[in-house]
């Protein structure tokens, strides 16, 4: 298993090569910054394997950069860190397992994932571009978090 041998970037690579031989095949040339933003987002998700002095619960799947937030404040607090492992999501799986209901529900199971929200209650951030985009926001990706947005 290439993850767990030789790692996340060797993973990537290994990914975006092997969808560019499939489409150079065909005649079809892709810059390869669009693929590897689509592998980076399959490699987003860590999966619990010890809780440690956290809330989080082992076998739970959550954003990589929550799960080092949460560790380092536990480490702060003199606490034991959880412990996890990056995991290989499909494109549909990562797209679906992400913070942003809105998100999720533009891209397949779309009653599915629009009644779970209703019924939990959740509120999305709109954090990311895509849920941004299709509630007619300005992008985040234009203006640094430390700068205030223009009417």
């Amino acid at each position: 298993d290439i993850l767990h041998i030789l790692g996340k970037e060797a993973v990537q690579r290994y990914l975006v090569d092997e969808v560019q031989k499939v489409y150079r095949s065909q005649g079809v040339n892709i810059n390869n910054k669009h693929l590897e933003t689509i592998a980076h987002q399959m490699l987003t998700k860590v999966c619990i394997d010890s809780s440690g002095d956290t809330e989080l619960v082992p076998g739970e799947l959550i954003d990589r950069f929550r799960y080092e937030d949460i560790n380092a404040k536990v480490l702060a607090e003199g606490g034991e860190p959880a412990t996890a492992h990056i995991v290989l999501l499909g494109i549909t799986r990562a797209s679906l397992n992400t913070d942003s209901w809105l998100s999720a529900a533009s891209f397949q199971e779309t009653t599915r994932v629009l009644t779970e929200a209703a019924v939990c209650g959740k509120i999305d951030r709109l954090i990311g571009l895509k849920e941004n985009v299709i509630i007619g926001k300005l992008i985040p990706a234009r203006y640094p978090a430390s700068q205030e947005v223009p009417e």
